[in-house]
């Protein structure tokens, strides 16, 4: 059976009213509104992460579809290895400057919801719902989808011919709906990792980290082996047309795809209501995932550079198993790419698991729809969000493009990300007085790098794509429209009559 979790257990802006208790930890919780049906039960989310799950949860939402599928979308793009090397650097800063930034709402306002428990506090309900909504599509829906056919590519790349010839032609196609053998792969990826993130919170973590630790060794195997093997060349670092591409605005387009790679440096914020100490940790572990998967994503470049020339690498969307064919031959570039498949699983699993916290909150907050915020008390996970998301993920896979579907999550991600940091400096005027646990290093300077980064991308894309920034468009409209919905819901039901009374 599946209860409704009462409002006041959401974290969020109940962290900072004066009627908050303390666990037996220190950690701040509601104070219990109990319906008179519940029976005196409390179904919410549970403290049950820790600072190392916590922190493979952000490593692993960053580590997977851009790093293995990107670089030679950028590569083609710039057509110079140095200058490619520079662009995930400046992504990685960005990422960085976020991180921090975001460290210090995760710890001020330490619930579910991650942007729209942040852009509801610093913007209010309208922007918070937007952030949801945008999350419920872009920033985790369509990356799930994105992972998962991803893995089809690399799945099928290490099989032996004789299988699949073909994986990417369609067995049936039906308008805008294509389905293949790489589509089947994907949705079967999806709907298996749905099921165990509806189980429970310990199985899922305990399959997330398994993946993520098994994904961090396979990484730093083939940077090891990459620079130990002799059919790579040092030619290919300067091999390229200069770094007078960093000028045009094929850099900042290029940045678009590192935005998507480095997309879930925020991971740990969307699970604040379930991570032990969050006021310590989602800081820290927002700030360590990210530096480790920085110095990780440079190594794993510059071992693609050693393996590919600039022509040889551009366009090339599974640039991971091209290299690993170059470096170690057929056999163990077969091998690899399985192995790629296992790690791209490690993103996806990641995803299933922090996307539906905000939908959970949103609901709960009265601003989606109510069956989303409830919980099974069995198994102390968002249930209904989940499924919710694994259905958005399957549509997105029998309906888009790869390439596409990249761009179209790096630029939204970008635009509300840089609204979200933007708010955390909005409250600093305005609410000066909130308790701030944990302070941005290099305030004010970092946000504002971080805003004006990311301005320069969005504004470089919208320039260069405007088709798919109409998509994006679209989906914010789309999310205007729903928040007037459930706010006339919303207002209905608390017998609200005056906005002033809102």
């Amino acid at each position: 059976m599946i209860h409704p979790v009462p409002f006041a257990e959401i974290p969020g802006r109940l962290y900072n009213t004066n009627h908050s208790m303390q666990t037996e930890k220190g950690d701040k919780l509601l104070p219990i509104k109990r319906s008179p049906d519940d029976g005196g039960h409390r179904h919410h989310l549970r403290r049950e992460m820790g600072l190392a799950t916590a922190t493979i949860l952000v490593i692993a939402s960053m580590i997977g579809t851009g790093i293995f599928t990107t670089s030679g979308l950028i590569m083609e793009a710039l057509q110079d290895p140095q200058a490619m090397l520079l662009c995930w650097v400046v992504g990685g800063l960005f990422a960085l400057t976020g991180a921090l930034c975001y460290g210090e709402l995760g710890a001020m306002f330490p619930g579910a919801g991650g942007d729209y428990l942040f852009l509801r506090e610093g913007f209010g309900r309208q922007m918070g719902f937007l952030s949801g909504w945008i999350s419920l599509i872009v920033g985790f829906s369509a990356p799930i989808a994105a992972a998962s056919m991803a893995s089809g590519i690399y799945f099928f790349r290490g099989l032996p011919a004789v299988f699949i010839e073909e994986p990417h032609l369609p067995i049936l196609q039906i308008g805008i709906v294509s389905i293949s053998p790489i589509t089947i792969f994907a949705v079967s990826m999806i709907l298996l990792f749905t099921l165990a993130h509806t189980h429970s919170l310990y199985l899922g973590s305990l399959i997330q980290n398994l993946l993520t630790l098994f994904k961090i060794a396979v990484i730093l195997i083939f940077v090891a082996a990459g620079w130990g093997s002799s059919h790579g060349s040092m030619d290919h670092f300067t091999s390229g047309q200069g770094l007078s591409s960093i000028l045009t605005g094929n850099f900042a387009h290029s940045l678009i795809f590192i935005s998507f790679a480095y997309s879930g440096w925020s991971a740990a914020a969307y699970l604040g209501g379930e991570i032990k100490n969050p006021s310590r940790n989602i800081p820290l572990a927002l700030l360590m995932g990210t530096l480790v998967v920085m110095v990780l994503y440079l190594l794993m470049n510059m071992v693609f550079i050693y393996a590919l020339s600039a022509e040889e690498m551009s366009g090339v969307i599974e640039v991971g198993a091209k290299s690993a064919l170059t470096l170690f031959g057929v056999r163990a570039g077969k091998i690899f790419s399985v192995a790629v498949t296992l790690c791209l699983l490690s993103m996806i699993s990641a995803m299933i698991m922090s996307g539906p916290r905000v939908y959970y909150a949103m609901a709960a907050d009265g601003s989606f729809f109510q069956w989303f915020g409830k919980v099974t008390p069995e198994r102390g996970t968002p249930g209904p969000s989940i499924l919710l998301q694994a259905f958005i993920a399957v549509i997105m896979v029998v309906t888009a493009t790869f390439d596409k579907l990249l761009l179209y999550i790096g630029f939204t991600l970008s635009l509300f990300s840089m609204l979200t940091v933007i708010g955390m400096m909005r409250l600093r005027i305005k609410k000066p007085s909130l308790e701030r646990p944990c302070l941005t290093f290099g305030y004010p300077v970092t946000p504002i790098l971080f805003i004006l980064g990311n301005l320069c991308i969005i504004t470089f894309f919208i320039i260069s794509n405007p088709v798919i920034s109409l998509y994006g468009a679209g989906t914010i409209l789309t999310g205007i429209l729903a928040y007037v919905y459930f706010n006339r819901v919303y207002r209905k039901e608390k017998g609200i009559t005056s906005k002033r009374e809102g």
